[in-house]
């Protein structure tokens, strides 16, 4: 995402991270502090576990600051995460 979309630390506002819960061996914030994202606000939370919905899913919200237009911005979505977007590619490439 931060690539994608050429995302700077200082651009960061806050993130909203989401896991489903069989994802807890550690908090995806600790990862965006190690990254430099000091100054923004992170959140962490859970998924509601639907039945037969996908697992080890990992989501993330992340505002930024930015003068890109809406439709300027590259939505990732990598492995099973497609499923929960079919509309949308990624090309990491470009």
């Amino acid at each position: 995402m931060v690539a994608a979309n050429d995302v700077h630390t200082e651009d960061v506002a806050a993130a909203l991270f989401t896991t489903t819960s069989d994802l807890d061996a550690e908090f995806p914030a600790r990862a965006a502090r190690e990254m430099g994202w000091k100054d923004a606000p992170l959140v962490c939370a859970n998924e509601i576990a639907v039945p037969g919905s996908l697992q080890r899913c990992l989501r993330i919200l992340l505002l930024i600051n930015t003068e890109k237009r809406a439709d300027e911005i590259v939505h990732v979505y990598l492995k099973g995460a497609r499923v929960l977007r079919p509309d949308r590619e990624y090309n990491p490439q470009g």
